[in-house]
């Protein structure tokens, strides 16, 4: 294999015929992201009383949305744009590397954020002494630290199998590249289940038994401590269901890739990246009070003027 092979992929004959209508709307779509995520992040950045570890963490959160959209956004849209839609094959696995690098990080993120929540709902004497700025910076790094220590093995291990399709089945590199190659390797198969386990499944069970402790403790005591347990966890348990059923139906098409049509796959594909990072900010913003007071006072501002 020659490391700077190209590769190419085909849209279907609908979305050919539509491309430069599917590129307003993606267009539009991606400066909605930037906009919407980069306004909330701002204001968490800019205002003092927002510098608290939750806070913090949905600012991280935002920060990883703007950029995962940017991974794959720009990409698209020159596709959309060009007669022939192709990648070489080391942008390829770069492609996949960070798409799958920053999807593992938020999810590591709102594992940070169930914690974070199970010790201001459960242990709210010791929160202060507990969520350090220390250990806050060390999460945010870790979450975004881990996923990549993890995904450049298989990444690296990719750029030395030989290719036996130049074909992408999808319209950005996602697990789907794994058909193009003449033999998959077993080793990067396991090490994939045992990353799936690592980065997946283990803080999934974590972010379930945080929030089950944070009911139990929630029934048990009064009003308040149940408003408190409503107002700030509502908004990431409906981040997480989301964002759950998005990385579900990402393997979902992966195995499904021969058995639906190309236009299917392409709008539940369109989903996956859109959905998520216009999610996010649209529920920060409205369902945490003090966030929303923030915003609230900036549009009356600019309407004002």
């Amino acid at each position: 294999k020659d490391d700077g092979c190209t590769m190419s992929r085909t849209f279907s004959l609908v979305v050919e015929k539509y491309r430069y209508v599917y590129f307003v709307l993606m267009f539009t779509g991606y400066v909605l992201i930037l906009s919407s995520n980069s306004t909330v992040f701002c204001l968490i950045v800019i205002h003092r009383n927002l510098h608290e570890p939750m806070y913090v963490f949905i600012a991280a959160l935002l920060m990883n949305s703007m950029l995962f959209s940017t991974v794959v956004y720009p990409k698209l849209l020159i596709d959309f744009l060009s007669e022939k839609q192709i990648i070489t094959f080391p942008l390829c696995l770069f492609q996949g590397f960070l798409f799958y690098s920053l999807s593992v990080s938020e999810f590591l993120l709102l594992a940070a954020m169930s914690y974070d929540r199970y010790v201001s709902i459960c242990k709210p004497l010791q929160y202060p002494t507990i969520m350090r700025k220390t250990k806050v910076t060390v999460f945010l790094v870790l979450s975004w630290l881990l996923p990549a220590c993890h995904i450049v093995v298989p990444a690296v291990g990719f750029a030395h199998l030989k290719l036996c399709s130049f074909t992408l089945k999808g319209i950005y590199c996602n697990t789907s590249v794994n058909y193009n190659f003449c033999v998959i390797s077993r080793a990067l198969y396991v090490y994939g289940l045992v990353v799936l386990f690592n980065l997946s499944l283990l803080p999934m069970v974590f972010i379930l038994f945080t929030y089950t402790m944070i009911i139990i403790v929630a029934c048990r005591s009064g009003g308040d401590v149940r408003r408190k347990a409503a107002q700030t966890c509502l908004p990431h348990l409906l981040v997480l269901l989301n964002y759950s059923c998005l990385l579900t139906y990402d393997v979902i098409i992966v195995r499904l890739k021969s058995d639906i049509s190309k236009t299917v796959s392409f709008v539940m594909t369109l989903q996956i990246i859109m959905y998520s990072p216009l999610f996010n900010p649209i529920i920060y913003g409205l369902k945490m009070k003090e966030i929303y007071k923030h915003l609230k006072r900036l549009f009356c501002h600019a309407r004002g003027k």
